[in-house]
């Protein structure tokens, strides 16, 4: 077996050859499309279905789901549990009934693992139980009630594992690490980690999709004191690492598992290294390092893995970082911890939450374990076409640039409470008044309830208001190109005076058909964003201040935060139909940038500009966060001086106050090859938009919107 990474690479080998050959059959679909033999549960024998409530519904659900799902038990694995229901992988509770859902999952949260490893779902059901005691007589009662129910359930899968493993020899390890946890707190490294696995994958069963959060933060500790005692070798604690990883990949099928074709593997299941803790103590551990390892070795890419980098992080640290990052697949992402603590604490979370912090299944920021969070993205491009330029209306006319950003804003302010009102009139019940209001009801989740900090003790369910934190975050799309738009307009009719607003809007409006020469001068003369150029950057920090202060005048209306972040994730795609030609040289349906990235081959000063554009912005304004991709070819990072330039750009993000960014670094060459012999390149693994995704599983729309990036970008 020969590991191979995206730009050609033989990736280092130090685990054991029984660990590679698990990696292999798992990233090759053995145990994706073993869990499409058995789709769901069927509750069609139940009489009654009709007449229960939804709750009841679910309940009966995941009983049979805990009782009657498929036990897998893979050869020579060391941690046990596995989701062998293919409907979950479809982000659906695997139970139906006449053919139908039962009923939706869960994600873009991280759950709380923390207290599963410290204190054990035995805690956890205490908590339930003192619940259920307060809330009897009440409307919260059957919540109460379902949480104890679940937890019943999880005990029974628990056991059908315990009854399995004790009548398979070589299993013995196995069989006495589960004994104990999940439910009694962890007591060494092999424990904690068969602890996180294990609630991880019941969640999983039940069709939800978790993030994993700060894997160091959990497990260090265990390891350290198991080093010391010398119960365990590095190792062989890499050894257990690495099974994580591997079982992580039960899910690969070959074949995208979404309509949209965006990808198999993405599940939302991220994993956050480094950083500082709640005390400002450094993390990073040797669970960090060797976390690494196995991400260098088996390429896996189905946790997206994120590090938080700091001015005082290791430079050995980011040394190892470049050293697996240039492997490519866009496997490590970075957080600007400075920044994302800096900006949390401004918008109101205590400094021990905000440095807590980890992201949500994508890239999105939250607490973990007491979040619910929800983003809401919108095109500004398309704003801006369609309201503040009437769809190019040949009357259409300002008097200055300022008018026309005036109206702009009006435009986007509009779009930001026309989210306020949508999300109200779903989440609340009929009719509330702000600071009046009651939580509609919503589907059940218990489940992932039982892991969400405030939701046992409140009697709330997830979606019900429950958790300690509910964010329902908007999302700016389309910004460099509104903003490049915006720019263009600004020179080529108020500052140069080429030609009149009426007669680019005419231009425009026959998607520059007859004005080549015109469109050549807009696109080869005006350096856009991500070129470092002041004048248009100023014009993006400015409309990101503008749309963050209209998100605050709504926060705190209702129980919910509602902060400012900039996303497309992909939607680039799908908003490219619905785009009109734009004022920076670019014809209709287009697909134009991702995130907080800029316009497709219109950053011509390369990496270190971009970074410099991105960062102009206060950044800070933007809790659930902004995310920058980065396109980087293999041949900027080989050699000693191309791991000095990956680290050098590191530091330099974090130095310039950067948020998020998603380095990638891929060949386009390797990716048409790709496209054109999949069964060459079956594990060949791209960052498509905070996630990663095998590239032969993307549909041809999400291929070429990938290779195109990487050409132009």
């Amino acid at each position: 077996m020969t590991f191979y990474a995206p730009n050609g690479r033989v990736r280092p080998v130090r685990l054991s050859e029984s660990t590679r050959q698990f990696a292999w059959d798992s990233l090759n679909q053995k145990y994706g499309q073993d869990a499409l033999k058995t789709m769901a549960i069927s509750m069609d024998d139940l009489e009654n279905y009709e007449s229960m409530t939804k709750l009841e519904r679910y309940d009966e659900a995941i009983y049979r789901i805990a009782t009657q799902a498929p036990i897998r038990i893979c050869p020579d694995e060391k941690l046990s549990g596995a989701a062998t229901l293919g409907m979950a992988i479809n982000h659906r509770v695997p139970a139906t009934y006449g053919g139908k859902t039962v009923t939706y999952s869960i994600s873009h949260l991280t759950i709380d693992f923390e207290t599963v490893v410290k204190y054990g779902v035995n805690h956890i059901r205490a908590k339930a139980e003192a619940a259920l005691q307060t809330h009897l007589g009440t409307e919260r009662e059957p919540f109460a009630r379902s949480c104890i129910h679940c937890l019943n359930c999880l005990d029974l899968w628990h056991q059908r594992y315990l009854d399995a493993l004790s009548s398979m020899p070589g299993y013995e390890a196995n069989y006495r690490n589960l004994q104990r946890v999940p439910h009694q707190p962890a007591s060494n490294f092999y424990e904690a980690v068969q602890s996180i696995w294990f609630i991880f994958a019941f969640n999983r069963l039940c069709g939800n999709w978790p993030g994993v959060g700060r894997l160091d933060y959990l497990l260090g500790d265990y390891l350290e004191k198991d080093l010391r005692d010398g119960t365990v070798t590095l190792d062989e604690a890499r050894e257990i690492l690495a099974h994580f990883f591997i079982k992580g990949c039960e899910w690969i099928t070959g074949n995208s598992n979404f309509q949209n074709g965006s990808g198999d593997a993405q599940h939302y299941q991220n994993i956050l290294l480094c950083g500082i803790d709640e005390n400002g103590k450094e993390v990073t551990n040797q669970v960090t390092y060797l976390a690494l390892d196995v991400l260098e070795e088996l390429g896996i890419s189905d946790y997206p893995t994120s590090v938080r980098l700091n001015a005082n992080t290791d430079p050995k640290l980011l040394r190892r970082l470049a050293e697996v990052m240039r492997y490519g697949g866009g496997i490590l992402a970075v957080y600007g911890e400075d920044t994302v603590i800096d900006s949390l604490t401004k918008y109101g979370y205590s400094l021990t939450e905000a440095r807590k912090f980890a992201n949500d299944g994508c890239w999105e920021v939250q607490v973990p374990g007491k979040t619910f969070f929800a983003y809401i993205p919108f095109d500004s491009l398309r704003v801006l076409q369609e309201k503040t330029l009437k769809g190019y209306a040949p009357d259409r006319a300002f008097d200055s640039f300022e008018d026309l950003y005036a109206a702009y804003l009006v435009n986007v302010q509009e779009a930001v409470e026309a989210i306020y009102r949508d999300r109200t009139s779903k989440l609340l019940k009929p009719n509330f008044r702000e600071h009046e209001w009651q939580w509609g009801e919503q589907k059940p989740c218990t489940v992932i309830s039982l892991f969400e900090g405030g939701c046992i003790e409140s009697g709330h369910s997830y979606v019900e208001g429950g958790p300690v934190y509910n964010v329902l975050s908007p999302h700016i799309g389309g910004l460099a190109d509104a903003v490049n738009s915006l720019y263009v307009i600004k020179k080529l009719v108020f500052d140069e005076k080429k030609l009149s607003f009426a007669e680019l809007m005419t231009v425009l409006t026959n998607n520059w058909e007859g004005n080549e020469p015109l469109r050549q001068y807009v696109i080869k003369t005006y350096p856009l964003y991500g070129n470092d150029n002041d004048e248009v950057d100023a014009i993006y920090a400015r409309l990101l201040n503008d749309f963050s202060a209209f998100c605050r005048q709504l926060d705190g209306r209702c129980d919910y935060k509602f902060p400012a972040g900039v996303s497309t994730f992909g939607r680039q795609l799908e908003w490219a139909p619905f785009r009109m030609a734009s004022p920076h040289g670019r014809r209709a349906h287009e697909v134009l940038a991702g995130n907080t990235s800029p316009t497709p081959g219109s950053d011509r000063e390369g990496a270190t500009a971009i970074i410099r554009s991105y960062c102009k912005a206060d950044l800070v304004n933007l809790p659930t966060g902004a995310a920058l991709d980065l396109k980087l070819l293999p041949s900027s990072v080989e050699g000693e001086d191309g791991l000095d330039a990956l680290v050098a750009l590191l530091q330099g993000f974090v130095a310039l106050g950067g948020f998020f960014m998603q380095p990638d670094v891929v060949d386009a060459s390797v990716l048409r090859e790709a496209q054109e012999h999949p069964e060459d390149y079956q594990n060949l693994s791209v960052r498509v938009s905070g996630w990663n995704a095998r590239f032969v599983t993307l549909c041809k729309e999400w291929q070429d919107m990938v290779i195109d990036q990487h050409e132009k970008g």
